[in-house]
């Protein structure tokens, strides 16, 4: 019985896909994130370009309909961020929102989606709850969360160190589940925390949370600050704390090293979901990148340049722009491209893939300190570095048991 239903409901799918027809004079994508703030260089103009990049594998055009793609600051306000959406979804015509960064822009986007049933393609955001108990029908977290990066950070770190750990952290909610899942993790493994201290959001002297994490006997100080991690790590140098204490920012993308530069980020152990050598097509995608920005992609771009060009896909397999077509042809089809070649989009709308454990070089191992900036220590396979679906809070995922 099982199977004859599951073979009706395939020739529904047929059906209506052979009935369907892009309803919109384009097809229009909204990158909305920080463009110019502490996080535009992890995302912001270059996410655009990400963007553009996958338009132009489709040459534009997507079975007769120009492919548009547009931009707008969310400033990082929720606030903002939604009414931008609104007006996008709603007035404008769009079909998907990419990138949204930080992580309440992206909540208050994937709560549109819910009710106008439009597509949210997260790229920059690291809220777990998008795709647990927040999770929605037509969202996708693509790149990265907390538990992935907080488990690849402590497991690689304990490799090299058991020594206790301190960690200073943005009282941010982000920031909060981060550093609790590298809490569980450490307990996992038997490793002990010897202290914690929270900053304010846009603090700018970490003078005193240093000096406490220098007065606790840590030998490993957990940089937990997001887009404030670069000014965090440049202070902890200067305080020499580098000397007696393993520096660890979980969240340091490829730009923030380059800013921070190679004298002084150099050993440190990062978690990414893409780096510019993890395969030959994501040397061509990177080199077609740098082409356009003049800078390295960060994972955060090349999630954007997959999760929007999957998706394109998927309106031209199916020939509709209609959101819960779209995204169910997305959950259907692997993604195997320049991010990625074993990616699953799970119930949940997470993609499945790989992280990646990577060391900064120091000075001299590197060939150009502009673009060889790292190396892989150890490749984290997508069923260690993702949270288990049978411990899933996301309700489609309950509902489907």
């Amino acid at each position: 019985m099982k199977k004859q239903i599951l073979v009706a409901c395939l020739g529904l799918l047929t059906a209506g896909a052979a009935r369907a027809e892009i309803k919109g004079d384009t097809v229009k994508i909204g990158v909305l994130n920080d463009m110019t703030g502490v996080y535009a260089a992890n995302g912001g103009p270059s996410s655009v370009v990400a963007a553009q990049l996958a338009a132009e594998d489709f040459g534009g055009v997507i079975n007769g309909k120009p492919i548009i793609i547009l931009q707008a600051d969310d400033q990082n306000k929720a606030d903002v961020g939604a009414a931008i959406a609104r007006q996008w979804y709603d007035r404008d015509g769009v079909l998907a929102i990419t990138d949204m960064v930080p992580s309440p822009v992206a909540l208050a986007v994937q709560d549109l989606v819910r009710q106008n049933h439009k597509i949210a393609l997260n790229s920059g955001a690291v809220a777990e709850s998008l795709f647990q108990e927040n999770c929605a029908a037509t969202a996708f977290t693509w790149t990265h969360d907390s538990y992935s990066i907080a488990n690849g950070t402590v497991s690689g770190v304990w490799q090299h160190t058991k020594a206790p750990w301190f960690f200073i952290s943005t009282d941010l909610g982000p920031a909060a589940q981060l550093e609790q899942q590298a809490r569980t993790r450490l307990a996992e493994l038997g490793g002990t925390v010897a202290g914690s201290v929270k900053a304010a959001v846009g603090t700018s002297d970490f003078s005193p949370f240093l000096l406490a994490a220098q007065a606790s006997g840590a030998g490993v100080l957990a940089i937990n600050t997001l887009g404030w991690s670069p000014s965090t790590v440049k202070q902890a140098v200067e305080f020499g704390i580098n000397k007696t204490m393993a520096l660890v920012p979980p969240i340091l993308k490829s730009r923030d090293i380059l800013a921070i530069g190679l004298p002084i980020a150099a050993g440190q152990l990062q978690v990414t979901a893409f780096y510019e050598d993890v395969s030959p097509e994501a040397r061509v995608w990177t080199d077609r990148f740098v082409a356009r920005t003049h800078v390295i992609p960060t994972d955060i771009h090349a999630g954007v340049y997959s999760s929007v060009r999957h998706m394109l896909q998927a309106v031209k397999d199916t020939n509709s722009d209609d959101g819960d077509v779209v995204a169910a042809r997305m959950h259907a089809t692997p993604v195997s491209d320049a991010f990625t070649r074993n990616g699953v989009v799970r119930p949940d709308g997470r993609l499945s893939h790989d992280m990646y454990l990577m060391q900064v070089k120091s000075p001299a191992e590197s060939k150009d300190p502009t673009s060889d900036i790292w190396q892989r220590v150890a490749t984290i396979p997508a069923e260690q570095a993702l949270p288990p679906l049978s411990a899933s809070r996301c309700p489609l995922v309950r509902a489907a048991k």
